[in-house]
């Protein structure tokens, strides 16, 4: 090669990583202090996107499909390739569908779940996956540390770094035996004046099992099973006390979610309601004190 090539290669090269670390340096400037949570527009299914200021993130769900990559990269910057946490409130398709996916292009530390399984071929597929990835078996683009796999249950916390936290309100119990839905993890995240409480597909049993525990109150409610009358009970609704309530739910969907009796209620309670299906998207960011939809 000529040296003058050679010059301008070096030259080329100098300016790219110049402007590569300059978009990171950008990117982390604008996220100081700002907690995101971001419900992903997956069809009818559920995936959320979480980042805390000190650039801990959490994956909740994985939608139905794979079409939670196409999403992931939409709220994370290009260069990342990797998730702290990824977290499967239940088994069902329309919550893990997408997750193997996930395992096979980005770098996971910890894997979450109920332990309570599921019949889908995603679910045994998302299975045999963790389970490589825990012996350190190399996937997809990664290798390194083995994935950690935590069976959660109440009382724990993950903590995020710089105040924010995810606490894991249910299960309470070893919910083997229990139907899939019912299984589903309960967890509110808080950032200090702010709370986001995700639901799963929780019932209405389950919702007034927690009433009885206190400590619900939250500013965003994500709707259980994506606003289906079997969730969202009025007396959930008023011990919560959100000031925005989040469905998640595919448009046009056959199973006619949300319900209108979900709708009324959360309209009679005063909650604005945003929704997947007509509003795509939904990104929340949160400083600690207040909360704005961007």
């Amino acid at each position: 090669m000529e040296r003058k090539s050679i010059f301008k290669l070096i030259i080329f090269l100098t300016l790219f990583f110049i402007t590569i670390f300059s978009i990171y340096v950008a990117f982390k400037e604008e996220r100081r202090g700002i907690l995101t949570v971001a419900f992903l527009n997956i069809g009818q299914g559920d995936a959320i996107f979480i980042e805390a200021p000190s650039g801990s993130q959490i994956l909740i769900d994985g939608g139905p499909n794979k079409s939670v990559l196409r999403e992931l990269s939409k709220v994370m910057p290009f260069y990342d390739r990797s998730i702290d946490v990824v977290l499967a409130t239940h088994a069902d398709q329309d919550h893990i569908g997408g997750i193997p996916d996930v395992l096979q292009k980005y770098k996971v530390d910890i894997f979450m779940e109920t332990g309570v399984s599921g019949e889908s071929s995603s679910y045994k597929e998302l299975e045999k996956i963790v389970e490589e990835k825990s012996q350190g078996v190399p996937l997809g683009n990664f290798k390194g540390e083995p994935l950690k796999k935590i069976l959660v249950r109440r009382g724990m916390v993950v903590d995020l770094g710089d105040g924010v936290v995810l606490q894991i309100l249910f299960p309470d119990r070893d919910p083997a035996g229990m139907e899939t839905n019912t299984s589903s993890i309960i967890a509110r995240l808080v950032y200090g004046e702010n709370e986001f409480l995700f639901t799963g597909d929780s019932p209405k049993s389950i919702e007034n099992y927690l009433i009885s525990l206190g400590g619900l109150e939250s500013d965003v409610l994500k709707a259980g099973h994506h606003g289906s009358k079997t969730s969202t009970s009025p007396d959930f609704v008023t011990a919560v006390s959100p000031e925005y309530v989040v469905i998640s739910a595919g448009k046009d969907n056959r199973y006619g979610h949300p319900s209108q009796e979900v709708l009324d209620i959360l309209n009679n309670f005063g909650a604005e309601i945003l929704r997947t299906d007509k509003d795509g998207r939904i990104v929340f960011e949160s400083d600690g004190e207040s909360l704005k939809i961007k």
